[in-house]
């Protein structure tokens, strides 16, 4: 198959507004993939590559070479490129990683060019993501999507079921289970205002620390240990803490749900970026692990001795979990059976402050009767976080997808230097309504001075108000801070742009 099939097909998804017609596409794409195609086109189509990390920063694709007048590149070329790309390193690597970009995308036709930059850069948000991509997959062999949806979650891989429903039929779908020894992916949270709201909207529930590090799963399977990132990536020789501490765990088979963090000497957490770098880092891990240990802490249990756990209550979870994980290893809650009870709603409080007060991110609240929705971000775990704000300028904006096309949509957000010239710090789409949507656009074409194939870049007058969830550092944007999570709230035109802050107080809210 032709890169140039799934671009056509994107770029049709994009200007759908149905779901079927977004689906039909999809299965009709599915059905014509040759067997060893289907895990990279399933993956491509659902917004990722396989690879998950190329190095490819975006300086890389602002200049591209001139396209290729007709198409030639197969999906095992471009998947072959990736490959390369991932695994260049050490000395000269930008520069390399440049010359190999250049040389993919000098193959590509400029409709292919359109799609690997957004594909590259995780922006292809047009509908043909994970529920679509299941959809159609579903539709393509004639299985039930629930079926498929589920596969998918506990088998760990849309690329996996695709390749093995599509070759062996509907049938296949039963092998994919939860097993030790294979990821599952995660259970996700959605977010309240606050502790009151996520009392309100559960009823009998816990309330957990939400901490501010690297989300783990450990399977354990007598001796042998393997840990796994939230994006199914194993970790186990980077993370030597973890494998040590799930070996005293009392149960011969299981599999849990955690973070790992690191503390000061003061019990304070250290800042996510450290331990992000720690567990990233394939370097020496002894000496990391001398230098910055990391703390095992977990909050569930996914399966058990031979059980799977999955569709039991949370309550009943976490029963199993504290009968088999010592204390000083499972995430601090608390237990509010009744949310009504007024003494009961005032110790939450108390417990979240003080959760705060410690450095910690802020809570989880989770039903008591939860199942564990495996890869859903399940409405019955709430997170409640403190919500930061900075007035920012916009540098430029984005052509949206899907229901967004014809719109400017992805903003490109900058802060303001010392000799007032602004430094991009991230983009962000999140928050946006139809209105807000339709306003900035036409204001953006009266301040755009310069189009791009991807948007335009304008001038710096309009200050928009964007909530975060922290800053961090980032080596792809040209101050070295980025900002976490962020969305709009508002408009401030109330605001001019010597009044945006400055990048000196946006590095200072570094942890």
């Amino acid at each position: 198959m032709l890169l140039e099939d799934i671009a056509r097909t994107s770029a049709r998804i994009a200007q759908a507004t149905a779901r079927n017609e977004k689906v039909t596409l999809l299965a009709e794409l599915f059905r014509r993939a040759e067997t060893a195609e289907v895990p990279v086109v399933v993956t491509y189509l659902a917004g990722r590559l396989p690879q998950r990390r190329t190095g490819v920063g975006w300086r890389s694709l602002r200049e591209l070479p001139p396209p290729a007048e007709e198409p030639a590149l197969t999906i095992a070329e471009v998947d072959a490129a990736f490959s390369r790309l991932a695994r260049v390193a050490g000395k000269g690597a930008q520069a390399e990683r440049k010359r190999q970009v250049d040389q993919l995308m000098g193959a590509a036709t400029g409709d292919e060019q359109w799609f690997l930059v957004r594909l590259i850069g995780g922006e292809l948000r047009q509908g043909a993501l994970d529920a679509f991509a299941v959809e159609g997959l579903a539709a393509a062999v004639g299985a039930e999507p629930g079926e498929v949806r589920r596969a998918v979650m506990l088998g760990g891989s849309l690329g996996a079921v695709a390749q093995a429903v599509l070759a062996e039929g509907p049938g296949a779908l039963a092998r994919f289970r939860l097993e030790v020894g294979r990821p599952v992916l995660p259970m996700l949270a959605h977010t309240a205002k606050d502790v009151d709201e996520a009392l309100d909207k559960l009823g009998p529930c816990a309330v957990e620390e939400k901490l501010d590090g690297i989300r783990v799963q450990v399977h354990k399977d007598g001796e042998r240990v393997r840990v796994y990132t939230r994006t199914l990536e194993e970790i186990t020789e980077r993370l030597p803490e973890a494998a040590q501490v799930a070996r005293r765990v009392a149960a011969g088979q299981v599999v849990l749900d955690g973070e790992v963090i690191a503390l000061k000497e003061d019990g304070w957490p250290r800042p996510f970026q450290e331990v992000s770098g720690r567990v990233a880092s394939r370097l020496d891990v002894a000496a990391a692990s001398s230098e910055l240990p990391l703390h095992p802490v977990f909050f569930d249990v996914l399966h058990l001795d031979g059980e799977n756990l999955l569709d039991r209550p949370s309550v009943e979870r976490h029963a199993a979990l504290a009968r088999i994980v010592p204390e000083e290893l499972r995430v601090r809650r608390v237990p509010v059976p009744d949310p009504a009870d007024g003494p009961a709603r005032g110790a939450v409080r108390e417990f979240a402050d003080e959760v705060l007060a410690r450095g910690h991110e802020g809570v989880m609240v989770k039903a008591l009767d939860a199942a564990y929705s495996a890869g859903r971000r399940g409405a019955s775990w709430l997170k409640v976080k403190p919500v930061h704000t900075l007035d920012l300028v916009v540098l430029g904006a984005e052509w949206g997808h899907g229901r967004r096309a014809g719109k400017l949509s992805n903003l490109h957000l900058g802060a303001r230097r010392a000799d007032g010239s602004f430094a991009m710090l991230g983009k962000t789409f999140k928050g946006l309504t139809d209105a807000l949507l339709a306003w900035q656009t036409e204001r953006f074409r009266t301040l755009a001075v310069e189009e791009k194939s991807w948007g335009v870049v304008v001038a710096p007058e309009l200050v928009v108000e964007i909530a975060f969830d922290g800053v961090q550092r980032s080596s792809r944007y040209p101050e070295g801070v980025t900002l976490r999570f962020a969305r709009v709230v508002r408009y401030r035109e109330d605001k001019r742009p010597e009044d945006a802050d400055t990048v000196e107080a946006v590095a200072a809210l570094l942890p």
